[in-house]
């Protein structure tokens, strides 16, 4: 149940919901007699998971692109795309930092970036970001 909780609390922080699976993984190393590789597996696995979901929604969007309602301009859609393009695919590698990178793996949808190039780029950051949160809560000394 714990590695579920970390599961659905990481799924959810990787959508455009606001949430904070780094403090959900901290008290539970802190709290609990855990697996540490466990409570990594299910960060990563959840975090990356909503993000393959922000991904389809990125896929979906453009359908609505036309409609009085749609929330960003044709030139702001153009504007996307060249920064996007300006630092290329490989930025998804950054889609685990705060504010910008759930925009991100949205933008890899709209642009069609090839899937199987986002999920290794989007778990490769996503893993060593809770690798790097679980090294500062229990020590580096003790994954190596």
């Amino acid at each position: 149940m714990l590695y579920l909780t970390l599961f659905i609390s990481a799924f959810i922080s990787a959508t455009l919901l606001p949430s904070s699976s780094e403090v959900v993984l901290i008290t539970m190393i802190t709290q609990a007699k855990v697996n540490i590789w466990l409570l990594w597996c299910a960060a990563t696995l959840g975090n990356v998971l909503g993000s393959c979901v922000n991904y389809w929604l990125g896929t979906q969007v453009l359908r609505f692109k036309n409609k009085k309602w749609f929330p960003v301009s044709a030139q702001g859609l153009e504007k996307a795309q060249d920064q996007f393009n300006k630092y290329g695919v490989y930025s998804l590698f950054f889609a685990w930092l705060p504010i910008v990178g759930d925009p991100l793996t949205v933008i890899g949808g709209i642009f069609k970036v090839r899937f199987s190039v986002f999920l290794l780029l989007v778990t490769l950051g996503k893993g060593a970001r809770y690798l790097a949160v679980i090294a500062l809560a229990i020590g580096i000394d003790k994954i190596i």
